[in-house]
């Protein structure tokens, strides 16, 4: 650290080279923190969190006994023991509240005056932040496994919703109605994410093992379907044939820069794919553990080099170097299943919800260190011989 900031303060280094090298450290710093505890309110396992992107202050947790929590994240008392209290709940007694598991949450990308929810009671719920009562409700024929809403859109409010119908639906919140049906999978769609990059760009994964991209501009079907093999087998036959893997497709996370998109499957494996191309990189991450029948949410890190996955793999959550594939760390501290998991890119945090009922949080420990940093081309003390000389 020393040497990154003598070389900042010399001009030797950009400002976003001291930013990302001390991003990593803690990142790979990371250890689960006992001094500060998430209030339990969820009866049963926690199935899904997201942080709003606004001010990472608020976090949104559903659990598999319907019911919704608000935490203030913020320590307001500055003690180093302290508890991420409650600030609002949906509880079973709520007249509103989901009826069966909620699947997913999400806060409205531009404040946190709305969110989102759907459940297996086959509904996604717009709800009004400050009143905690739903301003729309959309209802689908079969049970909701996933939702989405664009972090980047200006030209639509379109969320995108997986369900057990094959087809993926969109609800416009302007119209309050449904707008677009997407057609190509046979089976039940277990994620759906929107392209971090490109507005119009939504990607599908499905339980027939296919990963799709959509331009919902076009009226035709999806733009690529990605293929684990490259087209380098079975060239005869037509795009219908490709698989993303072999099994169930129940996880998409885009990096933070959405050049990339991670994928993962019930063969146990993690694939990482060129969103531009639709192109297989072949990173190997080994088994990656995946026994979930429904939508697995996991994360990355963001302004790190390099990035960082975080996958929860039965009862840890294993910490992959993303374009080289190498484990690097295993999070350990839930009795249970880890469900979800979710990035605050601000402080270099990690949250994570599990069956056991718990959230944990996870924070850089910085009195140790992982890895020995990389001094300057040039070493510190050339660089300091450097400034000697412009000195005189």
């Amino acid at each position: 650290m020393l040497g990154l900031l003598s070389a900042r303060q010399g001009g030797f280094n950009e400002p976003l080279t001291l930013r990302r090298a001390e991003s990593t450290r803690r990142v790979l710093n990371l250890e689960l923190n006992k001094d500060r505890d998430v209030q339990r309110i969820h009866g049963s396992g926690v199935n899904t969190i997201d942080i709003d992107p606004i001010e990472g202050k608020y976090m949104l947790s559903g659990g598999s006994d319907g019911v919704i929590v608000i935490y203030d994240l913020e320590n307001i008392s500055r003690k180093p023991q302290y508890t991420c209290k409650a600030i609002c709940t949906v509880g079973r007694s709520h007249q509103h509240s989901h009826k069966f598991s909620v699947e997913t949450v999400q806060w409205y990308p531009c404040d946190t005056g709305m969110f989102t929810s759907s459940s297996f009671d086959k509904t996604l719920k717009i709800w009004d932040t400050n009143s905690l009562l739903p301003a729309e409700v959309f209802t689908f024929e079969g049970t909701v496994y996933c939702h989405h809403m664009s972090p980047i859109a200006t030209k639509h409010c379109l969320i995108a919703v997986g369900t057990k119908n094959p087809k993926v639906q969109l609800c416009d919140l302007k119209s309050g109605s449904f707008t677009h049906i997407l057609q190509g999978h046979k089976g039940e769609v277990l994620s759906v994410k929107w392209s971090p990059r490109h507005e119009h760009i939504l990607v599908t994964a499905s339980a027939d093992s296919k990963v799709r991209f959509w331009d919902v501009r076009q009226a035709a079907g999806s733009v690529i379907v990605l293929d684990q093999h490259n087209g380098e087998t079975a060239k005869s036959s037509s795009e219908a044939g490709n698989t993303a893997h072999y099994g169930r497709v129940n996880g998409l996370c885009f990096t933070s820069d959405g050049l990339h998109l991670l994928t993962i499957g019930t063969d146990d494996r993690m694939r990482l794919w060129n969103s531009s191309t639709g192109v297989n990189t072949l990173v190997n991450y080994g088994k990656v553990g995946n026994e979930s029948r429904k939508s697995l949410q996991f994360t990355v890190s963001s302004g790190c080099s390099p990035d960082f996955a975080f996958v929860p793999v039965g009862s840890c959550i294993s910490v992959y170097d993303i374009y080289s594939g190498q484990l690097l760390t295993e999070l350990r501290g839930h009795y249970n299943s880890v469900n979800c998991c979710i990035f605050q890119s601000d402080f270099q945090e990690l949250y994570s919800g599990g069956s056991d009922v718990n959230i944990l949080s996870w924070v850089p420990d910085l009195g140790r260190i992982v890895v020995e940093e990389e001094e300057p081309v040039g070493g510190l003390q050339a660089n300091l011989n450097r400034l000697a000389q412009c000195a005189n």
